[in-house]
């Protein structure tokens, strides 16, 4: 919209409605062009009934009784049919284009956006950093740069948005969804739950801080658990045994993990699917359903034994996962220390550890 009217009548208008808090600052990449999209459909609205009421009022003053006692009869314009026809299907059509352009901007995240997972829980947001570092109800991005989160939901729905983003995205139990944004303006914005999901579902509020990206990097170093999500990850994979059968070797039970992440493979029943997070979280809580061609289904289902916060580590884990060489030295290692026995307790060894999982997952 801002490119169709004078550049200085837009900032006027944005920054009226922002001040009074009639409107949530533009805080990102996408909200411009989703304003514009706006401020078109209510200037179109606003012309439309404008209109109408300006036709209402005149023919109720030009064909009132007192000028037109008797009624007559009033033939068809052919002319004036063409045009209430197309000229409102022309308005309909440029929404429509108009709007699938900016659905498919807004839906596209770009391939170096920065993964970030979000849990919606009664009443709370927790966001999971790849490096490790943990909120509740806050959020710290950098600027400049494509964040996409994955999100699901504990419990029941929820709905994540940020105004001043202009995204909003359902937070569903039981499936990822995604939403991706680009803050261009560093500062403090509110973050709510759009869907009502309880008595407290008011309070399940937070803050996003965008930040400059030497600021975030200094947030990063002071807020590290020391273990990123896929050294998590890691420990999980081997104290489940996972790596028994994920072995990557050509005997191994269950299919090679290394470098899957994105790819396509065919599934028993002959059908082929791309592997990402929601393929990799359906495996897990239900393989039986989800069997790779060549495999037996002697897969366990993990549901109810993992939290939704294990399978996000799983998953960038696997996602991290480029190589056999991992999967073999957490498997070494664990088969070493299985045989060894515990100090002072004769053969009974020791549970099941993995050295490898405190170090990084860089293969």
């Amino acid at each position: 919209m801002h490119y169709f009217i004078s550049p200085v009548l837009w900032q006027f208008l944005v920054k009226w409605l922002t001040h009074f808090e009639l409107f949530p600052p533009e805080a990102s990449s996408i909200a411009p062009y989703a304003d514009a999209l706006y401020f078109f459909l209510v200037f179109i609205s606003i012309i439309g009934m404008v209109a109408v009421a300006a036709l209402v009022v005149g023919f109720s003053v030009v064909y009132r009784q007192e000028r037109h006692p008797v009624a007559t009869q009033i033939e068809g314009s052919t002319l004036l049919e063409a045009t209430w026809t197309i000229i409102p299907l022309a308005l309909f059509m440029i929404c429509f284009v108009w709007g699938a352009l900016l659905y498919f901007r807004i839906y596209n995240p770009p391939t170096n956006a920065l993964d970030m997972y979000v849990v919606g829980k009664q009443w709370m947001w927790k966001i999971e950093h790849p490096g490790g570092q943990h909120e509740i109800d806050a959020l710290h991005v950098p600027i400049g740069r494509p964040v996409q989160l994955t999100m699901i939901s504990q419990d029941v729905f929820h709905s994540f948005s940020i105004p001043a983003f202009r995204v909003k995205r359902e937070v569903i139990p039981g499936r990822y969804t995604t939403v991706w944004f680009t803050a261009t303006k560093p500062g403090r914005y509110h973050l709510f739950c759009t869907q009502y999901c309880g008595t407290l579902h008011s309070q399940m509020i937070g803050w996003v801080y965008a930040m400059t990206p030497d600021d975030y990097q200094k947030w990063l170093a002071s807020s590290t658990s020391g273990s990123s999500l896929a050294q998590n990850g890691e420990r999980l994979f081997a104290s489940l045994g996972c790596n028994s059968c994920h072995s990557g070797e050509a005997s191994a039970r269950g299919p090679n993990l290394a470098a899957v992440y994105g790819t396509r493979i065919q599934l028993a029943n002959g059908s082929y699917t791309t592997v990402n997070d929601a393929f990799l979280r359906n495996a897990i809580l239900n393989p039986a359903v989800n069997v790779t061609a060549g495999y037996a289904p002697i897969m366990p289902t993990y549901q109810g034994q993992i939290s939704e916060d294990g399978l996000i580590d799983l998953v960038e884990y696997i996602k991290h996962l480029h190589n056999n060489e991992r999967v073999q030295q957490t498997l070494n290692t664990t088969q070493v220390q299985s045989s060894v026995p515990a100090p002072g307790a004769g053969s009974i060894a020791q549970p099941q550890t993995s050295h490898s999982a405190s170090r990084m997952v860089n293969q």
